[in-house]
Order: structure tokens, then sequence, then C-alpha cells
């Protein structure tokens, strides 16, 4: 398996103690964690809300090309979020 195959069939999931909610008083989604919490903006929002522990990395990627069709920078604009959000430990991928 190469190493785009194999990171495409990575399954991200929210670590255990965060959860994604819409907070209406902020007119946003925020990731609600023990320590805090943090405002999403809507790209950051559709993508975490895909990371349900059973989608894998390129289904995601996948689900979101077909839902914003003809931005050509989607796929490496999800990768690197992932990598970000993973490096901040927001999600872990298995």
């Amino acid at each position: 398996m190469s190493g785009a195959t194999e990171a495409a069939a990575r399954i991200p999931r929210l670590r255990p103690g965060y959860r994604l909610q819409w907070e209406a008083a902020q007119q946003c989604h925020v990731l609600l964690y023990p320590e805090g919490m943090i405002r999403l903006n809507d790209s950051a929002a559709a993508i975490l809300s895909r990371c349900d522990g059973q989608t894998s990395l390129g289904a995601l990627i996948g689900a979101l090309a077909a839902a914003y069709p003809g931005e050509t920078t989607l796929a490496e604009d999800i990768r690197e979020f992932i990598d970000l959000a993973r490096q901040r430990g927001w999600i872990e991928l298995r």
C-alpha cells in the first residue's frame, strides 16, 4: 500500500472528552473539551463533523468534494487541517 493510499484509509475521530456542537449564543460550531472551548469556522466544522471513528479520510474527502464541487485544493486543505487537528490533540487517527 502506498503512503497516500495508507493515509486515505486512516480513520479520524474526535478524541475522548471532545464534543462538536452548534453554539447558538455564538452562532457557530464549537469544539468542547474538558479545559475549554474552540470556536470553529464552517470549514473546520464540516470536516470535524465527519470525524466519526467510522469514516476513512479518503471517504471524508470524497464526501466533502461532492458537497463542494469545483474546489481545486480541497483534498490538500482537508489533509492539512486533519494533520493540524491531530497535532493539537483534537482528533485521533487509527
